[in-house]
């Protein structure tokens, strides 16, 4: 089976999708990335969003700027621009830009829970 490719998508615009969604961050997975000539990714939202009178819970990734790869988003700093688009009257329709990153949760990296027991001065 293939792995699942953590994402971390933070939508630039529009400038008030933050309000209209509730919040500019999204967090989902895809397995497009395997296919190095995949030029577009399906990713599949960790819980999806409203926006225009509908729940989006997919969205399509493509590169923002001509001739660019998403494939370059594992060389990134602080992520990598694209544009977003979701399913609209049978097709998909290109309505955001945003930046994504690949997204290392704590379990990912250490195997645990991702919580940490912190001394808050409480104990003796």
């Amino acid at each position: 089976m293939t792995q699942h490719l953590k994402l971390r998508i933070h939508v630039t615009e529009p400038w008030d999708f933050e309000r209209i969604a509730g919040t500019a961050d999204l967090n989902g997975w895809t397995i497009d990335h395997v296919d190095p000539d995949n030029e577009e990714w399906e990713v599949h939202l960790d819980a999806g969003f409203d926006f225009n009178d509908r729940h989006i819970g997919t969205l399509l990734v493509s590169p923002r700027y001509v001739g660019e790869q998403l494939s370059r988003m594992f060389d990134a700093v602080a992520g990598f621009p694209v544009r977003l688009a979701h399913r609209q009257d049978g097709g998909w329709h290109f309505a955001f830009a945003a930046m994504i990153s690949q997204r290392h949760d704590k379990a990912d990296e250490d195997g645990h829970d991702g919580h940490e027991d912190t001394d808050n001065g409480t104990t003796i």
